[in-house]
Formats: structure tokens, sequence, C-alpha cells
């Protein structure tokens, strides 16, 4: 089954950016999500990088409402299905390979799979995937990468990831291949770390007004 293209494409587009969180303590996830989603982006993407990240989605899916919580760095089938389990709404991978696509078809939660070359989201059109994670997306070729993409590959439509901050965030939203961008910046290990759900609100709030 090719990607479920509508469901995805809902989660890329409540909002100009996913936070992509990396989450230690997952007594945190709770107040962490609750002001990303009353900052105004209720998408929310934990990374599966420590090793109590799928508590924290299961915290945030049963704790906060209004949250759409997605798992990240999603690598093969067993990582797919346990974030699943946890309660993600929607699966990223930095890439994509045959056993990812695979597995993926086996689930009723739709994966936004990564590709940083012209090929790559060639390969993933021809599976039926047209929206797609562009990843790394500064270290790539960044939005003049992506805006020479835009006419030959017209079909794809991405949420550029890596290395975005505040300021570089608008020439990719201003791209017309782009629904929206990921980025650490709003809530990075710090802010988390230190409780600052008021400043995670406060940017979360200013990224929820981007222009696209």
């Amino acid at each position: 089954m090719p990607q479920d293209t509508a469901r995805i494409e809902a989660v890329m587009t409540a909002a100009p950016v996913i936070p992509v969180l990396v989450v230690d303590d997952p007594k945190k996830a709770v107040p962490m999500a609750e002001a990303l989603v009353r900052g105004g982006l209720p998408a929310i993407e934990i990374t599966l990088r420590t090793p109590r990240a799928l508590e924290a989605i299961r915290a945030v899916a049963d704790g906060v409402e209004g949250a759409i919580p997605g798992a990240g760095t999603v690598l093969d089938a067993a990582q797919y299905e346990a974030a699943v389990k946890a309660g993600a709404r929607f699966v990223v991978s930095p890439g994509a390979t045959t056993r990812l696509l695979d597995a993926a078809e086996g689930f009723d939660v739709p994966l936004l799979p990564g590709a940083a070359t012209a090929s790559e989201v060639m390969a993933l059109l021809e599976r039926g995937y047209s929206r797609l994670k562009f990843f790394p997306a500064e270290q790539a070729g960044g939005a003049g990468f992506l805006r020479s993409l835009a006419s030959p590959l017209a079909a794809a439509r991405f949420c550029p990831t890596g290395g975005i901050s505040a300021d570089k965030a608008p020439a990719y939203l201003a791209l017309p291949n782009v629904l929206c961008v990921g980025g650490s910046w709003i809530a990075d290990a710090r802010a988390i770390e230190t409780a600052d759900w008021a400043g995670i609100k406060a940017r979360a709030r200013a990224a929820a007004a981007l222009a696209r």
C-alpha cells in the first residue's frame, strides 16, 4: 500500500514547524508537549534516540489533548511496531530502505521517509511516497537544492529537517514544494532539562506564526 498522503499531509500542515525532540525524562514529556500545543504546534516528533523515548511518546499520547505525537529516527520494522504501540500517530525516518517501506505497509500509521538526493526522491515516488522528509537539509544543499527539485520532481512535497534555525526556516517555508520544516530550536535539550516551559511556549508561538 502506498503512503497515506492525506493523513501525513494533515500532520505536515498542522503548523509551519514540527518540533524535533530528544527527551530523556518521560516525566517532562507532558508539560513540554502542553507548552508546544498551547504555542500552536500540535505535531510533535519525539526521536528514538534515548532509552525512554517510547515512554515519552506514550505519555504525550495519553496525557496531552490536542497533541499529535510522532516517533522520529525510526530505522527498522521493530522500532516502527514499538512506536505504533506507544501511540505514535506518525513515524519519521532519516532515510528509506526497502525493509522499512515494506514494514510501513503493515501499520495504520503513516510514514514520512527521508530523502537527500533526486534519485532517492524518485525511488520513493515510485513506491507511492510523495510526502517526504528532506534530511539533513542544510548539509544536503539547503533551500537552494530543494528549490531546484520543485520543477523536475513536482509531485514531491517536503519537510526539510537538519540544521534549520528560526532564522533559516522562512527561506524553506517560502518554497512551493515545502509544507513545513522540522527543527529542534523550539525545545532543545537544555530547555527540556531546565523545564523552560514558558520559553518553549513562546518559541512555539513564534514558529506557529511563520508564513508558508
